[in-house]
């Protein structure tokens, strides 16, 4: 962020007042008593005040000088049009009250009169006001080289002021010109301007001639410049035929323009016959005389002609020369990329080399004079091969570093605005590998005369002394030449008042007679200058300038001057006063200058009040009052800092304000000093400006204005855009070999994010013109790079530069540059072998592109045959990038060979690449098997083909449940080839399902196979095994029988192993234990150690437990009833041996109960 330093303060009279310690007066010519000195320059502070009087009471003179009113700063003069269209207005209304206020944002019309009235009063000029007497002033003249269009009329013109209105006439060549006496000439009403009219014929350049305007009235006559008057020509281009110049290959040459002699002098320039510009360079470029300069001829100049252009100025016209052509004489037969490029083309070309020699100027001196305060223009062109740079250097010191410039690259020096210290010996320095040669050039600075002190208006009182003095410098010194009413001084009556010593002349106790106008005219061989100053002698009582009773409002803390108009003759005294105080102000904050004016050093709040200013002399006095407000200053308080942004995103600008609440505030913003439009892209509040989407366009310097109708605070900000690069220019190709060439460019503007990398693509015009492509990637840091070539290729290049930002647009190309051929050095790759039909295969492979064919007549040689055999190769050429095989069997590998060839031989050997020729349906997946562990899922497996007919890509499997007719949704599933097992989740216990399984290859499904699912078991059996099997008290019950019958076994075995009836014991008198098993009727069953009913027994499908029949059992050894015990316990009946088996089955005592049987009674 930066503040600028530009208040804009109203009551600051540091734009317009002169300093402090300035002791120079209005009327420097007059008697230095300081009680003498004259004082126009009272005026009040622009933009300061508002009158509360109507602006018609003000002078005449103020009226009268609107139109020279000095005007504010652009930047101010913007704020206060804007500021005026914004403001409200009541018709009718006027300011009114003891608190006025500010009517209008611009200052009253006769505040810039009166500040004009003060910047000449500084600079010692003089005005008096329009209602008083006093002799013709020259307000307007055309310049003293008048050129006119022969086109139009002729205007001289010449304005002038006085009272009374002055008369004009005219002189043509030092002699009266009658205007009467020519119908075509006529003067405006009012006005000594001539017009020469030509619409009823005649011809312009008849009037041509030095013409000098008079004013006169009563009090004086005087004169303007001597006016040349000179009628533009455009002459025609002499008729002319121009032979072929003839020249040898690296010898210089100058073409020469001769325009004709024109006025004003032409603008030069070469172009070709069909109006293309010639391109310059530093071998190639146009002197300052127009001559077209070549240091040396190149066979490639002959490729145009030379055309010589004048354009006019007046006319608008160009005329064009007969052109030049060029026949070069050359040992090498054209070749563009090796004429421009090599690194050492001359050589190359068979051009000897040379030390420079000057061109143009011949020699090694020579001298040139110029005018102060115009341009020097050194120009050296030199010859030589290799084509010599040119350096400046000037003997003694160094060059203006702010004044000079080099143009034409480099052969031309150029000095503005030349002074006496500017002359003295330069020299042009040309030099090449060869050597190097100087040539000098001796400068002389002349000087047309120029002022030191230019004589200004002198009012004098009759009685006073005063004088007028002119004084002039020049190279050679001015002559100085008095004239008093345009006729030389010496022949004028005598004056004993008037005493001339020179360039002063002296005026002692001057009378009314003495107002006259004198004219000083000083000249040398190089120019003239003339000027009027007038005596006017006047008896004038003090009055004031400026409407009475005027309000001022100035900014607090501010410098201020307090100007009082005011005129009269004897020159009055001012003084002034505060609040009706009797005391003079001065002294303290006060300062009283020697014109008059009040200077309040540094403006505080009891500085309010009411000022008097009091003019006084010999014949009466003057006054006037101006009340002074005291307000705060416009500050900005928070101010817009400098950003950088990138491209797209959203910026806000800062601008908070503090100021006096009774001025009106306008917050304005600039861009790049000019008032900033906003769009729709920019929203402006009170305090802030925000720019969204930020563009390149936006980036610049925003300046925050706050003013109001008596100052102003500016706050600026530079906002920095973070763009894409501008794109790389002037591309060069150098260092040319027969695999390599030098590319050399100049980076664009970075748009303030540097450059990261660049890339350098190529395009090529034989295989695909038109198409760039990436050739390489470089730092940001290089602008030169050598680049890898192929052979046979037509380069073209262009540069592309990135940032973080972005890539720039792509550089214009480069020139071509192609390569030699070769024989390829690889061969295509992406070589493949697939069949498209069953019976045939395609091979296929990349094409090489331009800079892998190396030749012309790019060809590929394709061979092949079956793998793991003996066949010969088969091979064919190819010129493009597919072949197909037929009549191959289904899914057979072949070796493939691709190879390329062209004009300049063959590739390298080729890789083999293994092929399949095409595919069919493969056959069904082998041993399809479908298991079912439970009642949740089912199992799939199945093995590949035996016969896949290519390369699996995936099975396909497809199932549909089904119970009875009923069937389900068909799902369809697809596995991968690697992919033989597949589990699947049922959806019920009850359905079946029917599953479908196929391979597929490229080619699509092959044969199918089907299986189902088996057949789910019966319902109570499930229920059986859900609701007893799984339940935790039946596994307690079973394990505790299992205990049971196992003892029971041991005892049986044991009774058995002894034979006999078995003991009964008393029931009275043994008890029974609790392990002792016991009916309740009090009975006991045995069985033999064979007898396993539990092991033996089945489950039968309906849920009920089927007992095993048992080889051996307590019945078997009765004879054929029911063993029973008898009251007292004992066995009823003996053992008897067992039957046949045979015979006992299905017998009734399989029936007798049983552990078993008890369990699942008890069930």
């Amino acid at each position: 962020m930066r503040r600028l330093a530009a208040r804009g303060a109203a009551g600051d009279a540091g734009e317009v007042a002169a300093p402090a310690t300035d002791s120079t007066d209005c009327a420097q010519g007059r008697s230095p008593r300081p009680r003498r000195l004259i004082d126009l320059c009272a005026i009040w502070d622009p933009g300061a005040f508002l009158p509360s009087a109507s602006w018609k009471s003000a002078s005449g003179i103020a009226r009268r000088r609107l139109n020279e009113a000095e005007t504010l700063s652009s930047v101010r003069q913007a704020q206060l049009e804007r500021l005026e269209a914004a403001r409200p207005r009541r018709p009718g209304s006027r300011e009114r009250g003891p608190v006025l206020r500010m009517a209008r944002q611009q200052p009253p019309p006769w505040v810039h009169a009166a500040v004009l009235l003060c910047l000449l009063c500084l600079s010692g000029a003089i005005e008096i006001p329009m209602d008083l007497s006093q002799p013709p002033t020259i307000t307007k003249q055309s310049v003293k080289d008048h050129i006119v269009d022969p086109r139009d009329n002729i205007l001289i013109e010449c304005e002038a002021k006085g009272n009374p209105a002055p008369s004009f006439h005219w002189t043509r060549n030092s002699r009266y010109f009658n205007i009467a006496k020519d119908p075509r000439v006529s003067m405006r009403r009012r006005s000594g301007t001539l017009v020469i009219d030509f619409r009823s014929g005649g011809r312009p350049e008849e009037y041509e001639g030095e013409y000098q305007c008079f004013a006169r009235n009563k009090y004086g006559t005087a004169l303007s410049n001597r006016i040349r008057l000179q009628v533009s020509k455009s002459p025609l281009w002499p008729k002319e035929n121009l032979d072929p110049v003839v020249v040898q290959e690296g010898a210089p040459l100058t073409l020469q323009c001769n325009p004709p002699p024109g006025l004003p002098s032409p603008v030069i320039f070469w172009m070709s016959s069909s109006m293309e510009p010639i391109t310059q360079d530093k071998r190639v470029s146009q002197g300052h005389n127009g001559d077209l300069y070549f240091s040396n001829v190149m066979l490639q100049d002959m490729q145009t002609d030379y055309s010589c252009n004048a354009r006019f100025h007046f006319t608008h016209t160009i005329q064009q020369k007969n052109a030049f052509t060029l026949k070069v004489l050359t040992n090498n037969p054209y070749n563009d990329s090796s004429l421009r490029n090599h690194p050492d083309m001359y050589s190359a070309r068979g051009v000897a080399e040379r030390t420079p020699s000057f061109m143009y100027p011949q020699g090694t001196a020579s001298s040139q004079m110029v005018l102060r305060g115009m341009d020097l223009l050194l120009e050296c062109i030199a010859s030589g091969v290799p084509t010599p740079d040119i350096a400046w250097y000037k003997k003694g010191g160094d060059l203006p570093s702010d004044k000079a410039k080099f143009e034409n690259f480099n052969k031309a020096l150029r000095i503005t605005n030349v002074s006496e210290e500017d002359s003295g010996e330069y020299f042009c320095l040309a030099s090449n590998k060869m050597g190097s040669t100087r040539h000098t050039i001796s400068v002389r600075v002349k000087a047309a005369p120029y002022w030191l002190d230019e004589p200004k208006n002198l009012i004098l009182a009759p009685g006073e002394d005063g004088r007028l003095v002119c004084r002039a410098n020049g190279n050679p010194k001015p002559t100085v030449q008095w004239m008093i009413n345009g006729e030389p001084l010496q022949s004028a009556p005598p004056n004993p008042n008037r005493e001339v010593a020179g360039d002063t002349i002296i005026f002692r106790d001057t009378q009314i007679s003495s107002r006259a106008v004198y004219q000083c005219n000083t000249s040398n061989e190089h120019g003239y200058l003339l000027a009027n100053a007038f005596v006017s002698v006047l008896d004038v009582p003090p009055r004031m300038l400026s409407p009475r009773n005027q309000l001022i409002r100035v900014i607090l803390y501010n410098r201020t001057r307090l100007d009082c108009p005011f005129f009269g003759s004897p020159i009055p005294t001012l003084r002034w006063f505060k609040n009706g105080q009797g005391s003079n102000l001065d002294g303290g904050n006060y300062h009283v200058y020697e014109n008059g004016s009040l200077e309040i050093k540094m403006i505080r709040k009891e500085d309010q009040g009411i000022y008097t200013c009091v003019a006084t002399n010999i014949l009466g006095k003057a006054e006037n009052q101006v009340r002074l407000e005291v307000k705060d200053p416009t500050r900005i308080f928070r101010m817009p800092e400098d950003q950088v942004a990138k491209r797209g995103t959203t910026v806000q600008l800062e601008c908070r304000v503090k100021h006096d609440p009774s001025l009106k505030l306008t917050v304005s913003w600039l861009k790049d000093d000019e008032p900033l439009y906003i769009g729709n892209r920019m929203k402006k509040e009170d305090d802030s400006l925000t720019i969204f989407g930020v563009a390149e366009r936006d980036q610049g310097s925003y300046t925050c204005v706050a003013s109001t109708e008596l100052d102003q605070d500016l706050a600026k900000a530079y906002l920095t855009v973070l763009g894409r690069p501008d794109r790389p220019r002037d591309l060069e190709l150098t260092d040319l070999a027969e695999r390599s060439v030098r590319l050399t460019w100049i980076p664009g503007d970075d748009n303030n994010s540097p450059i990261t990398d660049y890339v350098v693509q190529f395009e090529e015009d034989q295989f695909q013109p038109g198409v760039w492509h990436d050739h390489s990637k470089f730092p940001g840091s290089v602008n030169s790079a050598v680049l890898q070539l192929s052979p046979y290729v037509n380069y073209q290049f262009r540069v592309i530069a990135i940032n973080e930002v972005g890539s720039s647009h792509p550089s214009l190309p480069s020139e071509r540059y192609r390569t030699s051929g070769a024989p390829p050095e690889s061969n295509p790759a992406d070589v493949k072998g697939e069949g498209t039909r069953k019976n045939n295969m395609e091979i296929t492979w990349t094409p090489m592109n331009a800079t892998s064919a190396f030749g012309p007549n790019l060809r590929y040689i394709v061979k092949w045959r079956r793998r793991e055999t003996r066949e010969s190769w088969n091979n064919v050429t190819v010129w493009g990038s597919r072949y197909v095989v037929g009549q191959t069997p289904v899914y057979v590998p072949y070796e493939i060979r691709v190879q390329a060839e062209n004009d300049f031989g063959k590739g390298p050997e080729p890789d083999t690449v293994i092929g399949y020729s095409g595919e069919d349906l493969p056959s069904a997946p082998r041993r399809f098997r479908v298991r079912q562990p439970n009642l949740e899922t089912i199992n799939l497996e199945w093995d590949h083909p035996e016969h896949p007919n290519g390369i699996l890509i995936g099975y396909t499997l497809k199932y549909v449940a089904f119970n009875g007719t009923k069937l389900g949704k068909q799902i369809v599933e697809n596995f991968s080839p690697n992919q033989t097992k597949f589990t699947m989740q049922r959806a019920d216990p009850v359905s079946r399902y029917r599953f479908t399984l196929s391979a597929r290859t490229q080619v699509g499904s092959g044969e199918a196979v089907t299986e189902e699912s088996p057949a789910p078991p019966n319902e109570a059996y499930t229920n059986n095994q859900a609701d007893i099997a799984t339940q935790g008290w039946f596994i307690g019950l079973m394990c505790a029988i299992a205990l049971l019958v196992l003892i029971l076994l041991i005892v049986c075995f044991i009774k058995r192993s002894r034979g006999g009836k078995y003991p009964v014991r008393e029931k009275k008198d043994v008890p029974l234990g609790p392990e002792d098993p016991k009916e309740e009727d009090g009975s006991f069953d045995y069985s033999d150690e064979d007898n396993k009913p539990l092991q033996g027994s089945q489950t039968s499908l309906d849920g009920t437990i089927k007992q095993q029949e048992s080889d051996d059992s307590l019945v078997d050894y009765g004879e054929g009833g029911e063993g029973q015990f008898n009251e007292d316990g004992s066995f009823i009946g003996q053992y008897t041996v067992k039957k046949d088996k045979e015979e006992t089955e299905g017998n009734e005592s399989s029936e007798a109960t049983s552990p078993v049987n008890a369990i699942y009674s008890l069930a």
